[in-house]
Parts: structure tokens; sequence; C-alpha cells
């Protein structure tokens, strides 16, 4: 086919009705994910700070950021960041994960606040704070808890969490009168048998009591005066159960969290290395005398002049070849080639005589002088 008739089909096809509905259908094939259509992502563009994700979520669960604050839906891989205020709908649940792999797991009709996370690899300042309004919040405290400080403040009390697994429940007018209902903390055994310790303080900063073993768990009182104490109680047994199904579901939580978080730090890249940084058997060696300039040889391998160095180990042949009749000024043979100028013969080899050839000048002077040489 002639160039010019190549060009006229050309132009045809790209002018058909085919050609300009393509862009539309691969559009369709490859639709932007949940989380670039989601109002919680989009709210996010105005954000700094990203401190963590939406790992899981079943139902419905909102977002109210900034301020004045914004209601948005929430999806799964979300953003959340420092001061978001999430909260789940009726028969919802809810699990995030923060950049130290903090989990949390919300049931039905919990409101929780991100009132301070600060969280870097190595750092001495890590601390984070959440507030429990209203609900039940599971939670697996992980790498701020083991390195800074981590609160989880109620209505009515803090605690200092200390690496572990527990259960924070605040329910509806659990804060008011006497009598009403009482906010409950639990302590339970991480995924691995570690148990950690969960302290509890009043709103002034007096210590209430501290729960040690798993399972065990502080009901925290009314007094008349005001004032609020920590509690010991049995958990029932069919609390004990509904727990199993809350931890359940916390911990498969945690392992979907855990692996999104590192994807997440990896793609966000604050610790990767470097692009210049090199393991030490890629580190650069410094040129001798031996090697010709600009020719970086094999290891163990000596380069020849005009040639491709030879692979590790190998050697050059013992009998003379035109590379080993080249000499490198002011340096060193390579292996079976010929002494420098002046120097010494090579090892088991015969001293070579000037003998005058026939024909021609003696080798090495007569003639015009100059030297059998090759470069």
């Amino acid at each position: 086919m002639k160039r010019r008739d190549f060009i006229k089909k050309l132009a045809a096809v790209c002018a058909s009705p085919a050609a300009m509905l393509w862009p539309f259908a691969a559009r369709a094939q490859n639709p932007p994910t949940a989380a670039q259509n989601s109002p919680a992502s989009a709210a996010a563009d105005e954000a700094t700070g990203e401190v963590g994700q939406v790992a899981t979520l079943q139902g419905n669960a909102t977002v109210t950021r900034g301020n004045p604050g914004k209601v948005a839906a929430l999806r799964i891989n979300d953003p959340i960041f420092e001061h978001d205020t999430l909260m789940t709908g009726p028969d919802a649940a809810l699990g995030i994960t923060f950049d130290d792999q903090t989990t949390f797991s919300l049931s039905a009709n919990t409101r929780i606040v991100v009132d301070a996370f600060v969280y870097q690899t190595g750092g001495a300042g890590n601390a984070a704070t959440f507030n429990v309004a209203v609900g039940t919040a599971a939670f697996v405290a992980s790498l701020v808890a083991k390195t800074g400080d981590m609160k989880i403040t109620t209505p009515s009390a803090t605690l200092g969490i200390r690496g572990t697994t527990g259960v924070v429940e605040v329910p509806t007018g659990g804060t008011g009168a006497v009598g009403a209902a009482e906010p409950r903390i639990k302590l339970y055994a991480d995924a691995n048998g570690h148990v950690g310790q969960i302290e509890v303080f009043n709103r002034q900063g007096g210590r209430l009591g501290t729960l040690t073993q798993s399972a065990s768990a502080f009901t925290l009182t009314r007094e008349p005066g005001g004032g609020v104490r920590a509690v010991p109680f049995q958990i029932p047994p069919g609390e004990a159960a509904r727990d199993r199904g809350v931890l359940q579901r916390l911990r498969a939580t945690h392992t979907i969290g855990r692996r999104m978080t590192i994807e997440r730090l990896r793609t966000r890249g604050p610790n990767r290395q470097g692009p210049n940084q090199r393991t030490p058997s890629h580190q650069q060696q410094p040129l001798n005398r031996n090697q010709h300039q600009g020719r970086a040889p094999h290891d163990g391998a000596s380069p020849h002049q005009g040639g491709t160095p030879h692979p590790a180990g190998t050697q050059h042949p013992a009998g003379p070849s035109p590379q080993d009749r080249t000499l490198h000024p002011g340096g060193t043979p390579h292996q079976g080639g010929p002494p420098n100028p002046g120097g010494t013969p090579r090892q088991g080899a015969q001293p070579r005589q000037n003998t005058p050839r026939t024909g021609g000048p003696p080798r090495g002077g007569g003639g015009s002088g100059a030297r059998n040489k090759r470069h």
C-alpha cells in the first residue's frame, strides 16, 4: 500500500464514530475506585496530615471533618485525619487502622473523635488520644502505646492504654444522674496471648484503678457527690459471648488494616530508602593503575586493552599475543605480558635479543629510529 493511501485510510478510521466512543468504553472498563468517588475523599482534599484509613465497613458510617464540620459518608480506603468525628449507623460496623497499626472496631451507633495522633517510626514524642463519646469501641493498641502515650477518654474517665486489647462501652445517657447506665471498661488478651494494662483515671487525673488480667472489667459508677469510682465486676457469660464476637471482628479488621497501612506508608514513602543508597556489595571500587581509564573490570579479572574484560577467575593465556605485547606506561603488565621497559623479564621466559631482521633495520634501533610499538 502506498504511503498516501495509508494516510487516507488512517484519517478515515480516526474520524469514525467507533474511534470517538473508544475513550468512554475504556473508562467504563476501568471505573474509579470507591475511595476516589467517596465524599469523604473529596473532603480530604482540603485537609492534610492523614493518620489512618478505613479498613472495613458494614452498613453506613460517616465522618464529620473541618470547621464548620462537613458530614460525609465513609467508604473503605478513605483517609482519616486528626479531629475527625466518626459515627456508625444502626446495624453498622466500622474498622479503622492508624499509621502505627492501632486498630478500632466500632459497633452500631458508636461515635468517637480522633482528638490527637502523632506517630513517627523511632520517634520520642508519639502520642494519641481518642474520645469514645457513645457506643461500643473495641481496640488493639500498637506502636504508639508501646513507644509513647496512648489515651482513650470517655465522658467520665480517662484510660491509659499500655499495649493491649480492650473494649470500651459508653451507653446513651451513661454519664448522667446516679442510677443511669454505667460505662464499662474491659481488658482482654491480644491475639498472641499477651495481656497489657489499662489504667483508669478520673477527669482530674486521680487514679481509680488498673486492669491487669484478661477478661477483667470495671464499671464507672457515679457517686452522689459527682465523683466517679471504678468498680470491678465479673463479666456475665452472655456478655462475654457477645464480646467474643466483637473481638473476632476486631482482629479480622486488624489483620486487614495492617496490610493496608504497610502499603499506604510504603506508597507515601516517608521512610523509604533513597534511590542512591546502595548495599556494600554494590559500592563503587576505587580505580587502580592496572585498569584503563573509563573501564571497570570484573571481580578477580584483569581487563585487557581494547577488549572485553575476562569473567571472574579467568586469566590471559600464557603465550604471547598482540594484547600481551601491549605495555601500560608506568604500570604493571597484564598477566602473561612482557615486562615494563627496563624491567626484568617474565618468570620462566627467555630474554629477547635485539638481533637484526633480515632485510630490515635491527629491532630497537637503526632505520628511522621508530620503535615497533602498538597502541
